[in-house]
């Protein structure tokens, strides 16, 4: 294990995400970064499989779960984001550090995300460059994994679906798995990466639990949930009552259901 390739896992993400710059500054649209984000992960990946010595069959796993996940992810945000203007929040970034957004935008934007790409990409340095024997946590590992896909990948066609139906303009999305959780998207995302660090904990490198954790924190507390419903009442005040009786992350029944009678007109408990 390398740490000469960790390194080179770093410019791989600034080399894509200095590139997403050029483009960005043409379009006059720095939000076309949240459909390059996830690749700067596989970035990272293609480079440290490089690394593989020996290259083997595991080896190949964790790298194709990393492929179906990236490709996923930013296939789906950018036919999201197709045609439409610049995201509100950047927008509202661009009228805060104006002038000279532009220049401006490649450090505040596009490197800060790709140096938390490269933190977030951790776990995969070890669990692909590392040579280890199969074992329960990889199996716990794509158990994980895959069960976050699922939440991440169903929750956005669920959304996207739901968005799609002109009826539900300004309705709050509470079916599917998002009746269970306001999330159920970030809640996949978060589950993927833990997957990938038990692949890293199976190598020995219980460290790479930084990753992980940064996520997880990105997703409760800066760019997830609290971005997100930072301005989703005054849009929606119906997504008020949304937030009493559902969980934010973790999926849960929601709360008129949990104290609702039992058949029979018994209550719970």
């Amino acid at each position: 294990m390398s740490l000469k390739l960790y390194v080179w896992g770093l410019v791989s993400t600034l080399g894509l995400a200095t590139l997403t710059w050029v483009v960005s500054v043409l379009k006059r649209d720095v939000s076309i970064v949240d459909g390059v984000w996830a690749l700067m992960l596989l970035a990272t990946a293609t480079v440290y499989a490089t690394g593989a010595e020996p290259y083997t069959g595991r080896t190949t796993l964790i790298l194709t779960l990393v492929v179906l996940w990236a490709v996923r992810l930013s296939g789906h945000i950018i036919h999201r984001n197709w045609g439409e203007p610049e995201d509100r929040r950047y927008r509202d970034i661009r009228q805060k550090y104006e002038p000279n957004f532009a220049l401006k935008s490649l450090g505040l934007i596009f490197w800060f995300q790709a140096g938390l790409a490269w933190i977030i990409s951790m776990p995969l340095w070890p669990a692909l460059t590392v040579p280890v024997d199969w074992g329960a946590f990889d199996v716990l590992a794509v158990t994980v994994w895959t069960i976050g896909m699922i939440f991440e990948g169903i929750g956005d066609w669920q959304l996207s679906e739901f968005k799609a139906d002109p009826e539900n303009h300004g309705k709050v999305m509470d079916r599917g798995l998002w009746r269970y959780t306001r999330h159920p998207n970030y809640f996949g995302e978060c589950l993927i990466w833990w997957g990938f660090s038990l692949f890293a904990l199976a190598a020995g490198a219980w460290w790479a639990v930084v990753g992980p954790l940064l996520l997880t924190y990105m997703l409760l507390k800066f760019s997830g949930v609290t971005l997100v419903e930072q301005t989703i009442v005054d849009r929606r005040p119906a997504y008020r009552a949304y937030i009493t009786r559902t969980n934010a992350f973790i999926p849960g029944m929601p709360k008129q259901d949990m104290y609702a009678p039992l058949p029979g007109g018994r209550p719970h408990g």
